[in-house]
């Protein structure tokens, strides 16, 4: 079974985007996918359950025992051929240093870990951020990066190249695109709300496919 958890180096980096793209792209392959969410956000699960037709399901140390997480965990995942963990805030930012945090959930649960960075306002600076994420905790393991907001190949070039000196694999680019944002946070969804996530997450599956489905 596929096993992934989406992070990011930071809140807004567009790992909520780039989830739902990778839970559309993954279920228009015909596979049986299982989407979380680290802690207890009930506004991501309701745009995940959307892009995979499939309930979303929470992972929380807050108010769950490392114990109950993974028998959730297991209980949820059994049958799929697909596990996603979407992350919260920056990878290890939790309620009390690490924990509560995605890098807790992480290593609780041995899956590893795609690293979304946004890429907007820098370069090969991302060398010193990778080496550092990749690094910080070993046993957190980070499986690769993508690069969101990417701006041209050329850019990607020195992301990729900032990617392989820190050690950590690059999985792709997504450019920057309009009409792929998540729209406002609302506390429920309306029926026309619905129509424009599932749209969205098509959109969003069709940036995603070409970056990390190649290489699960």
């Amino acid at each position: 079974m596929i096993r992934i958890l989406i992070g990011a180096a930071a809140s807004g980096s567009g790992k909520t985007t780039f989830t739902m793209g990778l839970l559309r792209a993954l279920t228009r392959r015909g596979l049986r996918v299982q989407p979380f969410k680290c802690g207890p956000d009930y506004i991501d699960t309701q745009f995940h359950s959307i892009a995979a037709g499939a309930e979303s399901v929470n992972l929380d140390t807050w108010m769950a025992s490392a114990e109950h997480v993974r028998e959730v965990f297991a209980h949820y995942s059994e049958g799929a051929d697909a596990a996603v963990i979407e992350g919260v805030m920056g990878l290890f930012d939790g309620y009390d240093h690490m924990r509560g945090s995605s890098a807790e959930i992480a290593a609780l649960l041995d899956v590893p870990v795609l690293l979304v960075v946004n890429a907007r306002s820098t370069a090969y600076s991302v060398a010193a951020l990778l080496h550092g994420f990749r690094s910080f905790r070993p046993d957190v393991r980070i499986a690769g990066v993508v690069f969101n907001q990417v701006a041209s190949e050329s850019h990607y070039a020195f992301l990729r190249d900032a990617a392989a000196d820190a050690g950590v694999r690059s999985l792709g680019w997504i450019p920057r695109t309009e009409g792929i944002e998540v729209p406002s946070r609302h506390l429920g969804l309306t029926i026309g709300l619905e129509q424009e996530i599932s749209a969205l997450a098509d959109r969003a599956a069709s940036n995603t496919t070409g970056t990390v489905l190649p290489v699960l």
